[in-house]
């Protein structure tokens, strides 16, 4: 994808800023519904996190959706456009963009995966001319830039 005239690529410094900024808002309600569901059913802990996991992803989704910006993007100046040079994601463009997250929802082997993930998205990011990572292009070519 060529950058659209006039937007300037989010470098991978500012996205994991806003990334950091947005799991530490979704894992707190994420450990809140783990918290509540521990407390009023019997599941077994592995199986209680799942929930609060699987929030993460729909918190990036529906935020991208919704207003193109996660709260720790817009907090960093940083929007998400849709492939094509789209004001914002589509549903499918967004899930495809953060499916990676679901990793999270694989017992015990789930965290690896996603750091691993994690790092290709990193590294992807940091040698791509236009600033997208394998997810990026994986969703259509999604694509983070500054405001």
């Amino acid at each position: 994808m060529t950058n659209a005239v006039g937007l300037t690529p989010a470098g991978i410094g500012r996205r994991a800023g806003a990334r950091f900024i947005d799991w530490i808002i979704a894992g707190f309600i994420g450990a809140v519904l783990f918290w509540i569901l521990e407390r009023v059913t019997d599941l077994p802990s592995w199986i209680a996190i799942l929930p609060g996991a699987g929030f993460g992803f729909l918190y990036f989704v529906v935020f991208e959706v919704v207003t193109g910006s996660t709260p720790g993007k817009k907090l960093l100046g940083l929007h998400v456009n849709g492939a094509d040079g789209a004001a914002k994601p589509d549903l499918v463009e967004s899930a495809k963009r953060n499916a990676y997250m679901l990793l999270n929802l694989i017992p015990w082997l789930g965290g690896l995966l996603w750091f691993i993930a994690a790092i290709g998205i990193a590294v992807t990011v940091s040698s791509s001319p236009s600033k997208q990572g394998w997810h990026d292009k994986f969703a259509g070519g999604t694509q983070v830039v500054k405001d």
